[in-house]
């Protein structure tokens, strides 16, 4: 397929909203980018244009970008670039949305806390009996045929 990928680094600008539809979860919001440039001149780093994207999220994206994200959040977006031409109005609008593949917060701006999102357990939901975690702690026991230096040991007795 010949998609446009794409990666932004920006601020989220507008509150996401999020939707709970016929397909399935879905968010948006707006996402501001600003180049920055050294100004010679002033010896100082200057604002240049600022672009908006729209950025799009589904599905398991959608719920997390709704729980995590708020307005000025440091973010790095990558996804797939959708310009759209439309006449509104009597006017001609054109618009930058991002289809979003991965959304994350930009640790060199800042810091985060990770917390995996719970996923409901289909195993359970189907009526499937779900087994016990197994146990992997290596046996105590007689030395096996495994060479020497992956056998577990007993620590030496103190006298």
């Amino acid at each position: 397929m010949n998609e446009t990928m794409v990666c932004a680094v920006g601020n989220v600008a507008t509150q996401p909203v999020y939707r709970e539809l016929s397909a399935g979860p879905s968010a948006r919001f707006r996402l501001a980018v600003t180049s920055r440039y050294w100004d010679r001149e002033k010896s100082t780093w200057t604002d240049g244009h600022t672009n908006f994207f729209t950025v799009w999220a589904n599905r398991q994206l959608a719920v997390n970008v709704a729980a995590s994200l708020n307005v000025g959040d440091a973010v790095i977006v990558q996804g797939r670039l959708k310009v759209r031409a439309e006449a509104r109005e009597g006017q001609n609008w054109t618009s930058a949305d991002v289809d979003a593949v991965a959304i994350g917060h930009d640790l060199a701006r800042g810091t985060s806390v990770f917390r995996r999102a719970a996923r409901p357990d289909t195993a359970a939901a189907a009526g499937v009996p779900t087994q016990p975690e197994p146990d992997w702690e290596t046996p105590v026991g007689p030395p096996s045929a495994e060479p020497e230096s992956v056998r577990r040991r007993e620590p030496a007795a103190v006298t």
